[in-house]
């Protein structure tokens, strides 16, 4: 456990001058997403939400701490076969980090360098313990015994090492964010040139229980596959915009983005990992700049006006792949390169110092976080990430809604009991929301006043609820005419639909 321990902690201080996604937590975590079948990485979203990548790192630890225990018993009998057994553990935890999609041959220093270290310290503690002891009458040894106060110190030194490697990992890799945190915390966000149109009086129904319009950064869900949130310091970071169809292709910096017209907008954002009722849809006043333009500007034409190319690869700096259509982004609609989230700069969660917002299409084809990089190319001579994982290439949202209020298994008095919610048919708008309970006949409930189509709404509807055990469920209609189905259907390959319902005992 000593040699684990310090076999992490060497490959932390490492990774801290490589760079911290580097480390063979990150990185064996990564491979492990990378390898995860849709159904149970949506296992993993639906039962720990925000906490599956804690989830996995603690299970990594755990699998180490097995494996440590198990080496170090090996190690007793045959030192040089325990030694080699970490040096093999090492291997797994350096491919692993230079075979990411960002990887470089760099990355597999921390995982080596800490296999090293803790096959040597392995070897030389189990030595300590197979060492007889001197003592005895007559000058004999007993060979059944070790010198334990040895052993304790070279123990201690070896776990006071590694605790002191850590910390200077740790402060090592501050030291290398503080550039970035530094860039964000003096970023003043320039004033839109296109403002968003004020929200209505009526957008929020300010009901108890019921999601508030907008959902405040530290609200916004986050699914990602990134282990180590990056952090990218906005002086240094650069987009390049290149690929079939692109007649001057373009290398931008954060300041290119600020000298340009900046646009200002209320989008409702949705993660294809949302289960019927589930939590990861939220919304946001964002600022940024048109994607279309910059598109624009580098030559590019959608399919329908000749361009060859129908799919944009955007490339994240952790090598994360989104595809986006280009018909899509070039059709009018607020597809923003966002530098603003809520009034103040993205945070590092959620994108900083760029990322992409497409109104109408899930996340995983559309929001790439910390983006460096856009090629224009085509779905049949390209699949990004998600789609070589089972999902589908393209993924406009789907008209949903949701109960907020009242929660599953409440117990509302009977009388008038509000029941309230959102609804989301983005870029389309939602037109109509309906709530019945028991199966009975459908209630038109109040909507609340549009912001935009882009955006999500609030709806509520008075109950006249009668003692007992309800079942109470919801549908939209979107503003083309469409009602969201009662089929159930789970998230693979492009987002779930079916109505939520809720179960209260009416007292």
């Amino acid at each position: 456990m000593i040699a684990g321990f310090c076999a992490l902690a060497v490959a932390e201080l490492v990774a801290a001058v490589v760079r911290p996604e580097a480390g063979p937590v990150a990185a064996v975590g990564g491979a492990v997403i990378d390898r995860t079948p849709p159904a149970l990485k949506d296992f993993a979203v639906r039962n720990f939400g925000t906490n599956d990548k804690l989830v996995l790192q603690l299970g990594i630890l755990t699998l180490l701490a097995v494996f440590a225990m198990a080496v170090g018993v090996l190690a007793l009998r045959h030192r040089l076969l325990g030694s080699a057994a970490v040096l093999v553990f090492g291997v797994v935890g350096a491919v692993a980090a230079a075979g990411r999609p960002e990887g470089h041959v760099s990355d597999a220093l921390p995982s080596a360098v800490g296999a090293v270290v803790a096959a040597g310290v392995l070897y030389l503690l189990a030595g300590l313990l197979a060492s007889p002891a001197s003592g005895g009458t007559g000058g004999e040894r007993d060979h059944g015994a070790f010198d334990r106060r040895r052993f304790v110190i070279v123990a201690s030194a070896a776990a006071a090492a590694s605790v002191g490697a850590g910390l200077l990992g740790r402060r090592l890799t501050s030291a290398v964010q503080a550039g970035a945190a530094a860039s964000r915390e003096d970023l003043v966000l320039p004033a839109p040139d296109a403002v968003a149109p004020p929200v209505p009086a009526g957008a929020d129904l300010r009901i108890r229980g019921l999601s508030s319009f907008v959902t405040p950064n530290k609200d916004f869900y986050r699914v990602d596959t990134a282990l180590v949130v990056p952090r990218v310091d906005a002086g240094e970071w650069r987009l390049r915009i290149h690929g079939k169809g692109v007649k001057r292709p373009l290398t931008l910096s954060f300041q290119d983005l600020l000298r340009r017209e900046i646009v200002e907008r209320d989008i409702t954002l949705t993660c294809v990992s949302n289960e019927v009722g589930g939590p990861y849809v939220g919304n946001a006043r964002w600022i940024g700049v048109r994607l279309a333009d910059l598109l624009r500007e580098a030559g590019v034409k959608p399919p329908s006006r000749g361009g060859p190319a129908d799919q944009i690869v955007a490339r994240s700096v952790d090598g994360m792949t989104i595809g986006t259509p280009v018909e899509d982004v070039m059709d009018g609609r607020d597809a923003l390169l966002a530098l603003g989230m809520n009034g103040e700069p993205l945070p590092f969660d959620h994108g900083f110092p760029v990322r992409m917002v497409v109104p109408g299409l899930y996340g995983y084809v559309s929001a790439c976080k910390w983006i460096k990089d856009i090629e224009l190319t085509t779905f049949d001579d390209y699949d990004a990430y998600w789609v070589k994982r089972s999902w589908s290439r393209q993924a406009p949202i789907k008209t949903e809604s949701r109960i907020d209020t009242p929660r599953p298994f409440a117990s509302p008095r009977a009388g008038t009991v509000p029941v309230a919610g959102v609804a989301w048919a983005q870029h389309r708008g939602v037109q109509r929301v309906e709530v019945r309970v028991d199966g009975g006949p459908w209630h038109t409930a109040r909507l609340a006043a549009e912001d935009s189509r882009d955006t999500w709404r609030q709806w509520m509807w008075e109950w006249p609820a009668t003692s007992g055990s309800h079942t109470l469920e919801v549908r939209a209609t979107d503003r083309t005419g469409a009602t969201q189905t009662d089929q159930r259907v789970g998230t693979v390959p492009n987002g779930a639909t079916g109505w939520h319902s809720v179960v209260v005992d009416v007292s």
